[in-house]
């Protein structure tokens, strides 16, 4: 297996060098790809994580793939993994002569080398502090990941772990990006035998493969559904909850208006942000637009369980599940 993995990736280095205008498109079963891509994936999107909804299950975070017409943002997701005892280590880009290749993700005892890209949640661009296997169940540690209470009973809280490793939102490692290199530890764990993407991480990829608001040249980098609670189960986005309280008339057309105009003020901050920092968030403006959005997540609960009602519902607007 070592000696395979060995071959694969100088095959990708050769081909690199002598194929640069292929373009083939990103797949969980491919150690390295993206040959001939030389424009960069979009930062990475700030977004709030949906609570764990089953124990045992692990956060993946989002990432932006790569398909036939460009770039599309895959949703964070929780997921069931292969075994107990494995650990997930995400996908990331790589900018290395000239051109962007992708490295995919895989299971296995420890967290590898993502390129030092902070996808937050416990990955912070080394390893993983969002939890850890202990006899065979997964215990999370709250203050990095969020999990449902009222069904995830095995939690601890260790601050220790939080550090500032900002790196802005760079989807990519190298010149432009996030400079890292692996550790010792990580180059000896990239040698370890891996698992492969399980079937419903492939079919998550392979369904925002094919939703056209999930690609980067609709949605400019600003996807609709950021993140999910599980594979095919509730889209964790702001705007679908909105729609869905205006569909079932739980949403006053004053209260749509309202929750409306804050996601708005949100959405301009973030962008006269990014433009006034080259693209990026400090990591106290990603602070506060967290907060804002919790707080507007609060107010979208609010709103759609007091006793005010529409008494003319929209049953077509909005096709989201609550949440």
């Amino acid at each position: 297996m070592k000696s395979l993995l060995r071959f694969r990736n100088l095959m990708f280095l050769l081909v690199l060098c002598v194929t640069p205008f292929a373009v083939p498109s990103t797949s969980f079963g491919q150690i390295s790809v993206g040959i001939g891509i030389h424009v960069g994936p979009p930062a990475l999107p700030v977004y709030t994580q949906p609570p764990c909804p089953v124990e045992g299950y692990l956060w993946t975070p989002g990432y932006w793939a790569y398909g036939p017409v460009g770039y599309y943002w895959v949703p964070g997701v929780w997921v069931a993994p292969p075994r107990p005892g494995l650990l997930w280590t995400p996908g990331y880009w790589g900018f290395v002569g000239g051109a962007y290749g992708w490295h995919a993700g895989y299971w296995g005892p420890h967290v590898g080398f993502y390129g030092g890209i902070n996808y937050g949640f416990g990955y912070g661009g080394v390893g993983f502090v969002g939890g850890r296997w202990d006899g065979g169940v997964f215990r999370y540690n709250t203050a990095v990941v969020n999990v449902n209470r009222t069904v995830v009973r095995n939690v601890y809280v260790d601050r220790t772990v939080v550090v500032n490793n900002y790196a802005g939102h760079a989807s990519f490692n190298g010149a432009g990006g996030v400079n890292a290199r692996p550790t010792a530890e990580e180059q000896r764990w990239s040698n370890e035998q891996h698992v492969q993407p399980t079937a419903n991480q492939m079919q998550h990829e392979e369904t925002f493969r094919n939703d056209h608001n999930a690609l980067a040249s609709v949605n400019h980098g600003e996807p609709h559904t950021v993140a999910m609670n599980r594979v095919n189960g509730r889209q964790f986005d702001q705007q679908g909850r909105i729609a869905q309280g205006v569909r079932s008339g739980q949403l006053t057309p004053g209260e749509t208006q309202h929750l409306e105009n804050r996601e708005g003020n949100i959405h301009n901050e973030v962008h006269n942000d990014r433009e006034a920092n080259g693209g990026r968030l400090t990591q106290q403006e990603r602070q506060q637009v967290n907060r804002q959005q919790n707080q507007a997540s609060r107010d979208i609960y609010r709103d759609k369980h007091n006793n005010k009602t529409d008494a003319h519902p929209h049953p077509n607007n909005g096709d989201r599940r609550d949440r």
